[in-house]
């Protein structure tokens, strides 16, 4: 553990970590959280409103745990939303230097959090900080450095995707931050000016695309960072799984969940800040259309035609 010096000069740290009917991933989640080499630190679980056994469990596994508190929305308010009952729980203290969003399907390096706040003192201009994340089954791998985002297209790209993480490449890695875009809403380190400045997630969404939304409203106010010592091992699209299993869609080649909600978000973020690309974002969610029926999803295929043609039409919502 760090000495009561250093353990003065660091900033309060609030982790918020959303659940929603996934305790197992939650509490292995949180056991990382607990061994982190930072002093200064609290987490902040909030239940998506459940509907399995995750308010017991968690509950019991907290008893006693000081640096743990947990909230419940009592519905499932979506990633945005309810991610937004914590960060107004943490605005309300007021004691804060940075918040930590965390999924609750990853697991963190010991040293993760003291890396991210050592950067963003490094970059006082930055309101948002990237770790490195990594994938959970394979752990040598790169889950993304960050995300570039192609707005023709409205869709983002994981930098260093797949590729083995070396640390001998460290400063070759931050060099990456000149093009990231927003940072994988995974993780997410954000200042309490950039908090308190631009606001909470945008709820509009439900899941998918809040985070280039609030990079997006912050462009030219707060510049983004990157830590790529800050490890952070990520399961991937647990909670996707999670919502096709509640929707007897589990077992799908493609994730109805999935298609849902990107096909409206990519209209809903393109219509917002980037309107003059709608016409190539349409054609490229054609390709979509096509590529599903080609490999027999017409489910899928189907619900990407209509929400895209409801919303041509001026529907605006599916």
């Amino acid at each position: 553990m760090m000495n009561n010096m250093l353990k003065s000069e660091s900033p309060k740290v609030y982790i918020v970590v959303l659940n929603w009917n996934g305790w197992q991933d939650t509490i292995e989640c949180l056991e990382s959280l607990l061994k982190l080499n930072y002093p200064n630190f609290q987490v902040v679980i909030v239940d998506n409103g459940s509907t399995d056994e995750s308010i017991a469990k968690i509950g019991a596994w907290i008893a006693g745990k000081n640096s743990c508190v947990l909230l419940e929305t009592k519905a499932n308010l979506g990633y945005a939303a309810g991610n937004n009952v914590g960060l107004r729980w943490v605005i309300d203290r007021a004691d804060f230097g940075y918040v930590w969003l965390l999924n609750n399907d990853t697991v963190v390096h010991p040293d993760a959090l003291r890396h991210l706040v050592r950067r963003m003192q490094e970059k006082p201009g930055a309101g948002i900080c990237g770790s490195a994340v990594l994938q959970y089954h394979d752990r040598g791998k790169i889950a993304s450095l960050g995300e570039v985002y192609d707005r023709w297209q409205a869709q983002g790209y994981q930098l260093e995707a797949n590729k083995p993480y070396d640390p001998g490449k460290i400063e070759q890695y931050r060099k990456l931050e000149r093009k990231i875009d927003y940072v994988v809403g995974a993780a997410m380190f954000v200042s309490c000016e950039f908090l308190r400045d631009i606001g909470l997630l945008c709820e509009e969404y439900f899941l998918y695309f809040e985070e280039i939304d609030w990079a997006t409203r912050a462009r030219g106010r707060y510049s983004l960072a990157l830590a790529p010592e800050s490890i952070v091992y990520h399961k991937i699209s647990e909670s996707t799984k999670r919502q096709d299993e509640q929707t007897g869609q589990v077992g799908k080649r493609v994730s109805l969940v999935f298609d849902r909600y990107i096909t409206k978000n990519r209209l809903l973020f393109t219509a917002k800040f980037f309107p003059y690309a709608l016409p190539t974002v349409y054609l490229s969610i054609l390709t979509y259309v096509i590529d599903r029926a080609r490999v027999g999803a017409w489910e899928n295929a189907w619900l990407i035609a209509r929400i895209a043609l409801e919303n041509l039409r001026g529907g605006g919502r599916s």
